[in-house]
């Protein structure tokens, strides 16, 4: 499994999903983090100025996870089989460890 959290500032789990263009990707094995690393998109890949049907980098996760966003960038993850998120958990990894928690319970 691979979880995409939008990291704006590369710290904290960021808002406006939809302008974000730095995430942690997170690969999941055994609901545990396994791996984490960086992706940083150029401007025209930001899911707010790309076209909802092309492919996307970010098109082979499964779940998303962001502290805000729009119906519109929902729909779009939905299309794609990717589960939108939104948490207020600030930390990045603390806000996975309580998806697989809360996900498995």
């Amino acid at each position: 499994m691979k979880i995409a959290v939008t990291s704006q500032n590369r710290k904290t789990v960021t808002g406006h999903a939809g302008s974000c263009r730095k995430f942690w990707v997170f690969t999941i094995e055994d609901n545990r983090i396994s791996n984490r690393e960086l992706l940083e998109l150029p401007k025209e890949q930001a899911f707010r100025a790309s076209p909802p049907h092309m492919p996307h980098p970010l098109d082979d996760i499964d779940v998303f996870m962001t502290a805000g966003m729009g119906q519109g960038l929902v729909m779009r993850l939905a299309s794609k089989g990717i589960q939108g998120v939104i948490t207020q958990e600030e930390d990045p990894e603390k806000a996975i460890t309580l998806y697989l928690k809360n996900s498995h319970d």
